[in-house]
């Protein structure tokens, strides 16, 4: 992976983490975006897997929707995010090293996952209003994408993969807590966006590594 291109995608990251919880802004977007924009051209760049640029790019996407705070662009970022959580799904499972044969052989997390998932759903569908049938219809993609990566095996670069995907799945769980289970004036909301974000590009991060 070209390091200059990760670094300076580490340095939007880093960046923005002060940015969290300010108001929309097209400089709070662009620094978000391109921290995860500079992962996909990384990707590119090295010659990795394309749908790894793919997946980065969509998540990019996603950012700059979610970031201009709006619900219609909230529920096109939604898509944007399931996208790129399919085309993980894809990579991972297309991967010359993957053997599905791995997910069956987990079945802890497996179990662990579908009760997280259930456990979800009940606590969102009664909060989400109008955007119950996006947020519920995302719940297993994103899911989906932490079970298909249980089929890669947890060894050299690789093993990064799975504990990203879960970084990744802990993200919008605070992310969804944040924005349909809190009160508007919590405590825990001066908290959540530090949380979310190291998480987040942490994932994106590590699946570049993994993966490049």
């Amino acid at each position: 992976m070209p390091l200059a291109l990760f670094w300076m995608a580490a340095a939007c990251a880093l960046a923005y983490l002060p940015l969290t919880p300010r108001q929309a802004s097209p400089l709070r977007s662009l620094v978000k975006t391109g921290s995860v924009a500079l992962l996909a051209l990384a990707s590119l760049a090295a010659g990795s897997p394309p749908l790894l640029a793919v997946a980065l790019a969509l998540c990019a996407l996603g950012d700059w929707l979610l970031s201009r705070e709006t619900e219609a662009t909230f529920m096109a970022g939604v898509g944007a995010f399931a996208a790129g959580h399919l085309a993980y799904v894809a990579l991972f499972l297309t991967h010359p090293a993957s053997d599905p044969a791995r997910i069956a052989a987990q079945w802890p997390a497996l179990a662990g996952l579908a009760l997280l998932g259930l456990v979800m759903a009940a606590l969102l569908a009664p909060r989400a209003g109008a955007l119950k049938g996006p947020v519920l219809g995302y719940i297993p993609i994103i899911l989906g994408m932490g079970v298909s990566a249980l089929a890669l095996p947890q060894a050299g670069p690789l093993a990064w993969v799975l504990p990203s995907a879960a970084a990744f799945i802990a993200s919008d769980l605070i992310l969804a807590t944040e924005k349909f289970l809190l009160p508007p004036d919590h405590l825990a909301l001066r908290l959540t966006p530090y949380l979310v974000w190291p998480l987040y590009w942490g994932a994106q991060a590590g699946f570049a590594i993994a993966l490049t």
